[in-house]
Parts: structure tokens; sequence; C-alpha cells
């Protein structure tokens, strides 16, 4: 049985920075470093950080991290978080994704330019996502976020709209919706479309349908949460139906693996190598 691990996959520019910053962190403060949320949507990954030293903590833990250092991760955070640690004496160790951070302030100005003409913000993207929680918030939350084209109900097509996206939803979906938006909207003109999506994720969706295609069987790795994720394994099945979707080696099922003669693993960009690296030599060891 032969075994590729795709070169393309693992983490994006975001992660790997937060990572990276993370790993200074905890070298020059001796581990004393809290993460508000986990530093990435990868339970293997969180864990052998939190081996290191770095704590995972919510926002209702704040007020015991007085004099403590925060670690903001690549997700980005509302500007209430901000000044709440600030408000608390916590330095914060801003590791927000450069473009999340150029996304963010394209939201306030789509905001701005929305409320001189009683429009409304749009947003692609998974609500309750980090993320999406940060964007919203950059504007007191006064946006509406779809996920679906079944959302497009919750949009009034008779004002202005400004349509943007969470930066790893997928390019498919968004110009899908932009085209429905489109039809629906009383005058072309009212509607702005501003496609903010990460290439850096989303030129990834090719490359990953093409590696998919050259194998018996896919096996993509990443975490539950990771929404990039979900996008991505939606891809990998759309070109091989037997892609299967695991978080670590022990979900490896025999079965899988019958009759096959070649196998591609792949991942999110929340997928560290070092987890793919893992899963390959598991197959090797179990299942050749």
């Amino acid at each position: 049985m032969y075994v590729e691990i795709d070169q393309n996959s693992g983490f994006c520019f975001g992660v790997v920075r937060a990572i990276s910053r993370a790993e200074s962190a905890l070298e020059a403060l001796g581990g004393e470093v809290y993460s508000l949320g986990d530093i990435v949507h990868n339970r293997m990954e969180v864990q052998r950080l939190e081996s290191l030293g770095l704590r995972t903590v919510n926002h209702e833990d704040m007020e015991s991290l007085s004099g403590r250092d925060l670690f903001i991760r690549a997700h980005g955070e509302p500007p209430t978080t901000f000044r709440r640690a600030e408000e608390l004496g916590i330095r914060v160790i801003d590791a927000t994704c450069p473009v999340v951070a150029q996304l963010q302030h394209k939201v306030v100005a789509a905001y701005e330019k929305m409320k001189n003409v009683g429009g409304q913000v749009v947003i692609l993207g998974k609500r309750g996502h980090a993320e999406v929680v940060g964007l919203t918030g950059q504007v007191d939350d006064q946006v509406i976020v779809i996920e679906r084209e079944e959302d497009l109900r919750l949009i009034n097509f008779s004002a202005p709209v400004f349509f943007l996206s969470q930066t790893t939803q997928s390019i498919g979906l968004f110009w899908h919706l932009a085209e429905r938006m489109k039809e629906l909207i009383e005058d072309e003109s009212m509607l702005t479309v501003n496609d903010t999506i990460c290439r850096r994720v989303s030129n990834r969706e090719k490359a990953l349908r093409e590696f998919a295609e050259r194998f018996d069987v896919v096996i993509f790795v990443c975490g539950k949460k990771s929404s990039n994720g979900k996008v991505l394994f939606d891809v990998c099945r759309g070109a091989n139906p037997r892609s299967y979707n695991i978080e670590e080696e022990s979900e490896l099922q025999a079965e899988w693996f019958e009759g096959c003669q070649s196998v591609g693993i792949c991942g999110a960009t929340s997928t560290p190598a070092w987890l793919m690296s893992r899963v390959a030599e598991a197959i090797e060891r179990k299942f050749r």
C-alpha cells in the first residue's frame, strides 16, 4: 500500500504565526501564558502546547488573570475584549492573523457606509465561530450572519446590502449567494460584494480536489471544531467518496482500507504536520 501526505495541507500562515508566538512567549515567560479559547481548532495540537505550559481559558476567567499574560489567537477578538483586559491589568499578546485583522477593519468601514444609507452588513460565516464573533463585535453585532441560502430571508432586499465573508468560507458558496442576492435585491446597484475569503486557504480547494482524486482512499485529519476542516473535507468527499474524516489515528478503521492500494492523507489549515505524519505511520503499521 502506497501512503502519501499532501504537502499543501496543514497550518496556514496565520496559525503558524500564532503558534510560533505562543511558543516564544512560553519560553520567555516560563509557561505563564493563558490562551483565550483554543489557540487552534485541533485538540491534539492544543494538548501539545498545554504540555509546554499554555493554559486555555474563557472570557469568564479573565477576572482572575490580573497581572497575567493573555494570548489572543489568530481568530481575533472584538474590541470589548481588549478594553476589558486593560481594565483588569492583563497583558495582551495579540496574535490575530493579519488577514483577519484587515477584515475586521473592512467590517467597520462597511458598517459606517451602510449606516449612512440605511443599509445592512451581511457576513457569510459560522455563527458562534471565534472569527465571526470577533468580526461582528467590531460593530456591536450590528450585522447579519448567514450560513446558507435559506438564511437570505433574514435580509431586507429593499435596502442596500454590503456582503463580506469569514476568511475560511467556501468561495463557491460565497459567489452563489452573491448571485442570489443580485436576483433578490430591488436594484443591483444597492449591492456591494467584497470577497474577503483568504486565498491562502481557498486556493487549497482545487489542489485538494486533485490530490483526493489520485488515491483509492483519502484520510482527512482535522479537529471537530474546525470550520475550515468541514469545508475542505466536503471538497475531498466530493472528489473521492472513499474519504474519511478523523481527529487522530485511533479512529482509523480496518474496513476503510479493504482492497486499497493507495492512501492520501491531508488536513485542514488547523492540522499540524506532525499529526498527519503520525496518522501515516499508523496506517503503514496496522493496515499495510
